[in-house]
């Protein structure tokens, strides 16, 4: 199966099956020095994993991760690194009832159409149980990236279905199960997960990102630009069905007088483009924004196929969430944080020694 692998300079290989013996991938390309060990990678798993409170699948993986190379005395050695996390919790015979019945809006009749047979145990390689790696593995860029520019990624749930948020207190974000800044909407959130669950029912989320002090000039004018990189990584996590820079679809209501970005010498006058204006970072704070479906796993019928084409009834059973943007913060900050390592990286490549005449205006 191609596609395993992300990014050119900093590229990260994922391997692995949601009902697998194990999880994992090939950190390539990070740069030497860096001290890292598992207590660095740790912490983001926890933010990411199952079973953290009752309005999330109750499947219970440690997610402990094991760095298996690429690190010697406490420092990265420039050569790849293999991060592992074993499946502990893993239920498949929830599966054995659905093997050949296709779950409607599922990767399951996809897959078996490209390649002529698929692993219905928890959905295999299209399970979100593979984002977990990739957590892993930005938690390495995350570190490399604060340490040589001072970046900051950080996101919160800024939507659970007619349910919008904003961030009153940062500090609140990592203190609910809903990676919510409004701590007066934690009671309507919990009441509102409890009603879907009820109803056997899902519902859809939008998540916000934001990354400080992202330098400038990262990026490429054609098709390699920053913000068309952000929207690859961003929609490469599962159920991801909208991405937004900036002000996204806002723009369409706009006027020039109002999204233009004005510039004084003593910096910009507003942020409407996210932080990146021709494809190339310009100093100001990346804000993008994710969309995500409503899980199809739920235990209302659905009309789907089997195998053979024959008409019947599908109602999923087993653990699922009933909205899985709650957990999607930190695979959202996971992919940007790839992203911008990536072009970090290959701005150092080419443009190390550009001198700018042009005074930095974002600081």
């Amino acid at each position: 199966m191609s596609g395993n692998t992300f990014g050119k300079l900093f590229c990260v290989t994922s391997f692995g099956e949601s009902h697998g013996v194990a999880i994992g991938c090939v950190v390539d390309g990070c740069p030497p020095g860096l001290e890292l060990s598992e207590a660095d990678i740790q912490p983001d798993l926890d933010r990411r994993k199952p079973g953290t409170s009752k309005y999330v699948t109750q499947r219970k993986e440690a997610d402990q991760v094991r760095i298996l190379s690429g690190v010697y005395q406490g420092k990265t050695t420039g050569t790849p690194i293999a991060l592992l996390i074993e499946n502990t919790d893993q239920r498949s015979y929830d599966y054995d009832k659905i093997k050949d019945v296709f779950r409607p809006n599922h990767a399951d009749y996809a897959y078996t159409q490209k390649y002529g047979f698929r692993d219905p145990r928890g959905g295999g390689r299209s399970s979100a149980r593979e984002t977990a790696v990739r957590v892993a593995a930005a938690a390495i860029a995350k570190k490399w990236l604060q340490q040589k520019f001072g970046i900051e990624i950080r996101g919160w749930c800024a939507q659970i279905g007619e349910h919008a948020m904003t961030v009153k207190d940062w500090a609140q974000v990592e203190q609910n199960p809903f990676f919510c800044g409004d701590v007066t909407m934690i009671p309507t959130l919990e009441a509102y997960i409890d009603q879907l669950r009820r109803d056997g029912d899902s519902v859809g989320a939008r998540v916000n990102v934001i990354a400080t002090k992202v330098p400038p000039g990262l990026g490429e004018p054609v098709f390699d630009r920053l913000d068309a990189e952000l929207a690859f990584g961003l929609m490469s996590i599962n159920a991801v069905k909208g991405v937004e820079i900036g002000d996204g679809f806002g723009v369409i209501n706009q006027r020039g007088t109002e999204g233009r970005d004005e510039m004084t010498p003593e910096g910009f006058l507003a942020n409407h483009s996210g932080g990146v204006s021709g494809g190339i970072s310009t100093g100001q704070d990346i804000v993008c924004s994710i969309a995500i479906k409503p899980t199809s796993s739920i235990t209302t019928p659905g009309k789907t196929i089997d195998s053979d084409g024959n008409a019947t009834e599908m109602r999923t059973t087993g653990r699922h969430d009933p909205c899985v943007g709650i957990r999607a913060t930190p695979i959202a900050e996971a992919m940007v944080a790839l992203v911008l390592m990536d072009h970090a990286l290959r701005q150092r490549g080419q443009n190390g020694d550009v001198v700018v005449g042009t005074p930095d205006i974002s600081r």
